[in-house]
């Protein structure tokens, strides 16, 4: 038996029981028509492959071909260059630059892409201006499935560090993973579960890395063994890092609270056939971070009606600096009592995975792809020594997909894909921030994917349809509310001359509210607010559009993108009262409309030099002109990039605007500049055994910086100055 190929190593597949769906009646058509055509025609011969969109090496560097690449996450595999929406790959010498401790961290600066950064140890992305439940994130084709969706505070439960690649899909273009997805689709594919037996019999890494700023640490290994039709893989990670700097003219030395310790360890095995692949894996990751900005000064705030009462109880009057009131107590804290003061999260999750892949599997169809996850996620808010709150959340996701063969129409041919999933979400926080009261969420959904190629011409036909059903029940309020929502997708691209792809997509989609959403109601002090929930919320209708540029090959290349997302009934968290740092969020919808330009570009200048532009922005409005809350502001910048010989240096240089068109209750976030740099060396240790020294310097001027995406953006600036350095051994 011999190991699949890299193209088939990289699809992953999804389970799902479809017993229980009552498909309705557009989406069963679909699929049925899919089935139909393919098990009639599967006595076809299956045309050969797609041609490569690489470019034929050129003797002059200037117009080196690049690695062909295919997203994953497109469900039939695409090449990168033919995608209807801007994609974005991360693998490699990039991806281990830009590699952090959060997800958001890792993908900040990339077009289009901010960090709703909390301290260190915390961060998730925010896409276009959409974040939370409007960015789906997966863990190679299956949902991430932990609490960062609830509360910015709340981390994503992945370690970057260990991704092998990473892939952003902007837009709607991942329709099939979720309606109402405005954001985008984050893919992080690693080696958990083995795909291939090593050919010399085993492969591995070991990484570390050592940074200035927070004193931080970081050990990691992977190692992925096999023999026969089996495989072993097996990777770790230990990351140690203490408070962080501010930049320059921050008025603490360190930012309280951005402490952050993480352990991850990973094992997983396979049974591989020449047919596909077969593997199962356990994961799990433990992290304590603090909390910056989270305050007992306002414990003691409560409602009035609409408004926030947060006059003090005990002397009737304001409490000194440092203090603050417990009832009629006065509670101060000692400068050596700070440490105990801070809070923090004590978080743990573990996962099983379970992935597979068939070609050939019945009559008609040439693959099966399946998925499926089973997460158990606890994490504790800790203040003061003991455990405030608890937050739980036990949730599986699943998903079957099968791919038809391909069927000759007229002058093209059609390929696609139908498919099941099933997603259950038991969530509950106890304790005294439990804002929200447990919560049972399910969800079941039917998708369709087509496209026909003609010629130079790409069109594909998505359809996904959905029910969900958020059940409360808790101590004081009990209740269901319950969602159908179907979504369509088109798009279409077309190479016209050799390099240059001009692509459009257009959607209508649908998104459910979430448990959070529809039944919050209590303090939260992590974010500073006290949050509303509001049961009789409707689902969102966004309706998209998505042109794009490309030119992806020569010595100049580019790619140029316009978004436009008009989303009826758009749920926020909208501050509806405020108390010096303390807000009243009420959960409301109003109609908003989303537009922005995203844009980088690059030219070769010798065989050693490469440099570029990009830039991004984003303009949120709701009907009548108000901001929409939290959007970032626009960025622009230039890159360089210098190899030679084993050597490469480089940096980029990007101004982001201040953010003054804001929403009611916000404060302006002034710009900055920044300047980050990196250098690396590589060598070889023997016939397979490499080696790689790197540093980088991040945010050379020491800039002292705010998110405005951020709930506690004041409390928790970007980081100073910071200097890694690191080794990778490759084996």
């Amino acid at each position: 038996m011999k190991p699949t190929a890299p193209s088939q190593r990289r699809a992953r597949a999804r389970l799902i029981s479809a017993s229980r769906l009552r498909p309705h009646a557009l989406a069963l058509a679909c699929i049925g028509l899919s089935c139909v055509c393919s098990m009639a025609l599967h006595a076809q011969t299956p045309p050969a492959a797609n041609q490569s969109v690489q470019q034929t090496a050129s003797s002059s560097a200037t117009d080196a071909p690049l690695p062909e690449v295919r997203i994953s996450a497109s469900a039939l595999d695409l090449p990168l260059d033919e995608s209807a929406t801007p994609v974005e790959v991360l693998d490699g010498q990039a991806l281990q630059l830009r590699s952090a401790a959060t997800l958001g961290e890792t993908l900040e600066g990339l077009p289009g892409v901010r960090n709703n950064n909390y301290g260190a140890g915390a961060g998730r992305p925010v896409i276009r201006g959409a974040d939370a439940a409007r960015v789906r994130i997966l863990s190679d084709g299956s949902e991430v499935q932990d609490a960062s969706t609830s509360s910015p505070d709340h981390a994503v439960a992945f370690e970057p560090l260990l991704a092998s690649e990473i892939e952003v899909l902007r837009g709607p273009s991942s329709l099939l993973y979720g309606g109402g997805i405005t954001g985008g689709v984050v893919n992080v594919r690693d080696d958990r579960v083995p795909t291939a037996v090593p050919e010399k019999g085993y492969e591995g890494r070991i990484e570390l890395r050592k940074s200035s700023n927070a004193r931080e640490g970081i050990g990691l290994f992977s190692v992925t063994g096999g023999q026969g039709p089996f495989a072993l893989h097996v990777e770790g990670l230990k990351r140690s890092a203490g408070e962080y700097e501010a930049g320059k003219n921050w008025s603490e030395k360190y930012v309280n609270g951005s402490n952050n310790n993480t352990w991850y360890g990973s094992v997983g095995g396979s049974f591989i056939h020449e047919r596909g692949y077969l593997g199962l894996a356990y994961s799990s990751l433990r992290s304590r971070y603090g909390l910056p900005g989270h305050s007992h000064e306002y414990e003691d705030c409560h409602l009035h009606g609409d408004a926030l009462h947060c006059a003090s109880h005990g002397g009737g009057e304001d409490a000194p600096e440092g203090c603050h009131w417990h009832g009629t107590e006065l509670h101060c804290t000692d400068e050596g009592e700070h440490d105990d003061d801070i809070a923090l999260v004590s978080m743990t999750s573990h996962r099983w995975d379970l992935r597979g892949e068939l070609h050939d599997p019945l009559p008609g169809f040439t693959r099966a792809k399946l998925r499926a996850s089973h997460t158990d996620y606890a994490h504790d808010e800790i203040e003061h020594g003991a455990i405030g709150t608890s937050f739980k959340n036990k949730a599986h996701d699943a998903r079957l997909e099968l791919e038809h063969q391909r069927i000759e129409l007229g002058l093209g041919e059609l390929r696609g894909l139908v498919g099941v999933q099933h997603s259950r979400r038991d969530f509950s926080a106890q304790g005294s921030e439990a804002y929200v009261e447990p919560t049972l969420t399910t969800s079941r959904a039917v998708f369709a994917l087509q496209e026909y190629r003609q010629g130079d011409w790409r069109f594909e036909l998505s359809e996904r349809y959905e029910w969900q059903t958020a059940h409360l029940d808790g101590s004081t309020r009990r209740g269901s509310v319950k969602h159908a929502m179907g979504s369509l997708s088109g798009g279409v691209s077309w190479n016209f001359q050799p390099g240059y792809v001009l692509a459009a997509s257009v959607s209508r989609s649908k998104r459910a509210p979430t448990a959070e959403e529809l039944f919050a109601g209590g303090i939260h002090l992590a974010s500073n607010t006290w949050e509303r929930g509001n049961a009789n919320l409707s689902a969102e209708q966004s309706s998209n559009l998505d042109i794009s540029l490309r030119k992806t090959s020569g010595a100049t290349r580019y790619t140029l993108s316009a978004f436009y997302n008009r989303i009826d009934d758009y749920i926020y968290a909208s501050t509806t009262d405020r108390y010096e740092n303390f807000r009243l969020i009420d959960y409301k919808q109003r109609d908003a409309t989303f537009k922005g330009l995203e844009a980088s570009a690059s030219h070769q200048l010798s065989t050693q030099w490469r440099v570029g532009v990009f830039g991004d922005m984003v303009h949120a409005s709701f009907k009548g002109g108000d901001a929409v809350p939290r959007i970032p502001a626009r960025r622009l910048g230039v890159n360089a990039r210098w190899e030679y010989g084993p050597w490469y240096a480089g940096g980029e240089l990007y101004r982001n605007a201040a953010q003054n068109r804001i929403a009611a209750y916000e404060t302006r976030t002034a710009g900055y500049n920044m300047l980050n740099l990196h250098m690396g060396w590589s060598g070889k240790l023997g016939q397979t055994q490499s080696y790689e020294l790197f540093a980088k310097l991040d945010n050379v001027f020491d800039k002292l910086a705010f998110n405005n995406t951020s709930f506690v953006k004041d409390a928790s600036p970007l980081r100073g100055r910071n200097l890694v350095v690191g080794m990778k051994v490759n084996f």
